[in-house]
C-alpha cells in the first residue's frame, strides 16, 4: 500500500497521533517501522480495553511493520503511576514473572507471534549504575515531570508522590531510546510517558518517535474505563458463552465505540448502523447481537460465536436453562434436617464469594431457586437433588447430595 493508504487504515479509532505528518514521512521511508508497546505485567488477564491497543499493533503488523512488545519486568517493580491517586505498591519479582507469562499466552490471540519481537526492559535498565540513573535524570526537569495531571492533582490534595514514581516516565522513555522506536503505542492515559520518550530520543540525537494513542474503552457499566479491578470488563480468554453474554450487557450508547475499537466491521457500515439506530429502522437488541457475534468470532471463531448465541437465546429469550450447568456437591454436614440457610447455600455453591454478597444479591432480587425468585435473606431452603440455583443472568449451579 502507499503511505497514504496505510495512514488511512491506521487512523481508524485513533484518539491522537503526534503527529500525522511525521508518521507519513516515516512511512514514506519505505522500511518497516519499529512500533513499540510497553506492558507492565500488573494484571494477568487481557481484556477488550487493553486489546484495543493490541489490535492497532496488528494493523501495523499486517502493513509490514515490526511490533516490539516490551514486558516491563523492571518498571513493574516500580509501578506505573499513570492516573493513580495513590502510590501503587510495587509488584514482587514472582508476581511480575507470573503475570508476564500469562500475557505472552494471551496476546497471541491478536498479534502474529511470528512477527512479534518480545523484550524485557530489565535487560537494559537492570545493569544501569547509580551514576547512569543520575545522568538520565539530568535529561529532564522537575517542572516537566510535574506537568502530569495526576501528579499535579496529588500535590494539590496533599497526597504523597514517591521519588521512584518520578523516575518511572524516564525509565519508559529510555526503553524507546534503547530500541530506537519509530512509534510508541498506548492508551490516552499514557500520553505523558510517551511524549517523554520523544524528548529523551531528541536528547540522544535520535529521530523522535510518533506517539500513537488509542481511546480508553468504556466498561460494561457505561461510565468508567474497562478495568478488571472494577469488575466491568470482558476478558479475551473468557469462554464464548460468557463473552457473548457480557457483550449483550454493553450500554446501547457504547455500541458504536465497541464496533469501532473491538471489531473489523468497516467504518461506513458502522455509520450506517448508527443511522439505523437513530432513525428507528434497527433495533438495539439486534445490533448488539451482531456486535456480540463479531467479538466472539475474533477470539473463538464463527462456530463458537453461533453456539454462544444459541445458548444465550435458550437462557434469556426462550427462558430455558443452559445445557452444561456446573454441579455442586453438598455433604451431610452442610445440611441440617434437610434444610440450609440460603445465604450459606449460595456461598457453598460458589455463586457468591461472601455472605454479604449473597445477602445483597438476594435483597436485589438477583437469586432464583428452581425458577422461583428468592428475596428472603433468612430463608431456610429445603434441599433437593438436582435443584438449580441461579444468580444474576449467567451464574448457575445444580445441586448434588452425598
Amino acid at each position: 500500500m502507499t503511505p497514504e493508504e496505510q495512514l488511512t487504515i491506521l487512523r481508524r479509532g485513533a484518539a491522537e497521533i503526534i503527529n500525522e505528518e511525521e508518521l507519513l514521512a516515516k512511512l514514506r521511508q519505505g522500511r518497516p517501522l519499529r512500533v513499540k508497546l510497553g506492558i507492565d505485567p500488573t494484571a494477568p488477564d487481557i481484556h477488550l480495553g487493553f486489546a484495543v491497543v493490541l489490535r492497532k499493533l496488528r494493523h501495523f503488523q499486517d502493513l509490514g511493520h515490526q511490533v516490539i512488545i516490551v514486558i516491563g519486568d523492571f518498571t513493574g517493580l516500580i509501578g506505573d503511576p499513570s492516573g493513580k491517586k495513590e502510590t501503587r505498591p510495587p509488584l514482587s519479582p514472582e508476581e511480575v514473572a507470573r503475570n508476564a507469562a500469562t500475557y505472552r499466552e494471551q496476546y497471541g490471540k491478536i498479534l502474529d507471534p511470528a512477527k512479534t519481537r518480545v523484550t524485557f526492559n530489565s535487560q537494559w535498565l537492570g545493569p544501569l549504575a547509580f551514576h547512569d540513573v543520575i545522568r538520565l535524570a539530568a535529561r529532564t526537569t522537575v517542572a516537566r515531570i510535574l506537568e502530569r495531571d495526576d501528579f499535579t492533582e496529588r500535590l494539590r490534595e496533599g497526597r504523597p508522590i514517591g521519588v521512584h514514581e518520578i523516575l518511572y516516565p524516564l525509565c519508559q522513555a529510555y526503553d524507546s531510546v534503547v530500541l530506537e522506536a519509530d512509534v510508541e503505542m498506548g492508551g490516552q492515559d499514557q500520553k505523558f510517558n510517551n511524549l517523554m520518550g520523544r524528548d529523551l530520543q531528541r536528547e540522544h540525537g535520535q529521530e523522535p518517535q510518533i506517539v500513537f494513542l488509542m481511546p480508553i474503552l468504556v466498561g460494561l457499566d457505561g461510565v468508567q474505563k474497562m478495568s478488571k479491578s472494577l469488575g466491568n470488563y470482558i476478558g479475551i480468554a473468557e469462554p464464548p458463552d460468557q463473552m457473548y453474554g457480557k457483550v449483550m450487557s454493553v450500554p446501547d450508547d457504547a455500541m458504536a465505540q465497541y464496533f469501532t475499537l473491538c471489531t473489523d466491521v468497516p467504518l461506513d457500515e458502522i455509520s450506517a448502523i448508527g443511522r439505523g439506530l437513530a432513525g428507528g429502522t434497527l433495533h438495539p437488541r439486534d445490533v448488539k447481537r451482531r456486535l456480540a457475534r463479531e467479538i466472539v468470532t475474533i477470539y473463538h471463531g464463527a462456530d463458537a460465536a453461533a453456539a454462544a448465541e444459541r445458548a444465550f437465546d435458550r437462557v434469556f429469550v426462550e427462558r430455558d436453562l443452559p445445557e452444561d450447568i456446573p454441579e455442586v456437591t453438598l455433604s451431610p454436614e452442610d445440611v441440617r434436617d434437610g434444610r440450609i440457610w440460603v445465604v450459606r447455600l449460595l456461598v457453598l455453591a460458589g455463586l457468591t464469594e461472601s455472605n454479604s454478597e449473597a445477602r445483597r444479591l438476594i435483597s436485589q432480587g438477583g437469586v432464583s431457586i428452581d425458577g422461583s425468585r428468592c428475596t428472603d435473606i433468612d430463608a431456610e431452603i429445603e434441599v433437593r437433588p438436582g435443584m438449580v440455583l441461579r444468580v444474576g443472568k449467567r451464574r448457575f449451579a445444580r445441586l448434588r447430595l452425598v
